[in-house]
């Protein structure tokens, strides 16, 4: 009965990453593939045909425990619901910030960094800031900040789209070291994985390898040569507003200050990131970002705006997804080597050890699958695959596959959030992506990895 669950979470899975094909947006089959594992797994544990195991490994089964196992039950699905708002709290935060200082036309301001007509040297400018961009805002939102930056540089759509391309590569390497950086690293640290100073320590290097080499190789193609007509005048309207750039330097420092507060408080980064917002909020409700500020305009800028231009559909889909691994990683599938009942996701992390002995060529392939299959659900089910007991905060094993995930999506323009929204911008072609760009992305890949492995074994 176990296989109707997994069923489901295939068909689920399928049809999130046919969603281009289907026409269909991949919150839909999300959310129904979370309510029906756990449907099926509510029915199926009344009647007594599956057991559920909690993150404690405490292992309930209603026909042994009845009313104390489905109190179990219930306290496994509340765990896991609360996880997964601690995440979805986080990301609402850190988007409606963002927006607030867009709204305010803060990040016109990097426009003025950009004062080049060389395609090489625009190449690394915008390099650099999608790399460091995406470390502090994450790098779907770099991404956004930097494609809609090159829209304005540079007219030729088809010159634009190698550099939106670079720009991919570069965010999402930029991620990958960073807690804020990328969903998946959030996810990690938020799950007491890894911490922001250790997973710097560790993936930082590896990452500035896997941005450097595609770019530096990069330099030497030809759409890369020669000299392009860069507008690099100021752009009038944002020079109007007397408050870009404090709320772009305040918005950003106070997203940077989550993980201090983190290690101050030792309290959950999602309440870091409350007080963030409403650090911004307060500042954004009295700030008057025009000479002449009326009331009436208030609401042109006003953080009820900021939140309406949040993208909800991401924030369910990742409630979806998160809620489905959930679902399979409390379904008791098997037992451990040691004859112990585990879970679905760990029975599966037992079977890849055996068929693959070396752990780091497993998560190499959880990286390259992650340019197939959404990295979300995939560093998800890794949680779930190893033991925290064997694998304790800061092992070298949650690094890895922080940077694994944060960087593989880069080697198809649909394996990473940052790629599907240069996608939607600029219709960058999947095959052209595919034809041109992943091999950079996938040499940057192995250089980090091999940057990661050298680390390993002879510094730490």
């Amino acid at each position: 009965m176990e296989s109707i669950i997994i069923l489901i979470f295939v068909i689920g899975y399928l049809s999130i990453t046919l969603e281009h094909p289907l026409k269909l947006d991949k919150t839909v089959p999300a959310l129904i593939m979370a309510a029906l594992i756990w449907a099926v797994l509510a029915v199926g544990f009344n009647l007594g045909w599956f057991d559920v195991i909690d993150t404690h490994d405490h292992v309930f089964s209603f026909l042994d425990g009845g009313e104390e196992a489905l109190h179990g039950f219930e306290n496994t699905l509340l765990h896991h619901l609360g996880k997964t708002a601690e995440i979805l709290i986080f990301l609402i935060g850190a988007m409606t910030i963002v927006e607030i200082i867009d709204l305010h036309r803060g990040f016109e301001v990097l426009k003025g960094a950009v004062r080049t007509k060389s395609k090489k040297k625009l190449l690394w400018i915008i390099g650099i800031l999608a790399f460091i961009l995406s470390a502090i805002i994450d790098n779907l939102t770099a991404t956004i900040v930097l494609v809609t930056l090159l829209r304005k540089l540079i007219q030729n759509k088809n010159e634009r789209l190698w550099f939106a391309a670079m720009v991919v590569i570069a965010a999402n390497a930029g991620g990958a070291w960073s807690p804020i950086g990328d969903v998946t690293t959030t996810m990690l640290w938020i799950a007491n994985k890894v911490t922001a100073l250790g997973l710097i320590k560790w993936v930082v290097l590896p990452s500035i390898a896997c941005f450097v080499l595609p770019f530096w190789v990069a330099g030497f193609l030809k759409p890369f040569q020669g000299n392009i007509e860069v507008d690099t005048t100021e752009d009038i309207e944002a020079e109007k507003l007397l408050s870009s750039r404090t709320m772009l330097f305040l918005g950003l420092g106070m997203i940077v200050s989550v993980p201090v507060f983190k290690t101050l408080t030792h309290l959950p980064p999602y309440l870091g990131m409350m007080l963030a917002l409403g650090v911004v909020w307060l500042v954004s409700e009295y700030i008057h970002p025009e000479e002449d500020f009326s009331n009436e305009r208030r609401h042109l800028y006003s953080a009820h705006k900021a939140l309406s231009r949040i993208e909800i559909s991401s924030i369910l889909f990742f409630l979806g997804i998160l809620m489905a691994v959930a679902g399979l990683e409390s379904l008791v599938y098997g037992v451990s080597q040691d004859g112990d009942p585990v879970g679905t996701l760990r029975y599966l992390a037992e079977v890849l050890q055996e068929a693959i002995p070396n752990q780091d060529i497993v998560i190499m392939l959880l990286g390259v699958l992650s340019a197939i299959i959404d990295n979300v659900p995939l560093v998800a089910a890794s949680m779930g695959m190893y033991d925290m007991s064997t694998f304790p905060i800061d092992s070298t094993l949650w690094h890895f596959i922080a940077y694994s995930a944060g960087t593989g999506g880069s080697m198809l323009i649909i394996g990473s959030a940052a790629g599907v929204a240069a996608m939607g911008m600029e219709r960058i072609d999947f095959i052209w992506y595919l034809r041109k760009i992943a091999w950079l992305a996938f040499i940057g890949f192995l250089a980090g990895a091999a940057v990661f492995l050298l680390f390993k074994a002879y510094v730490f």
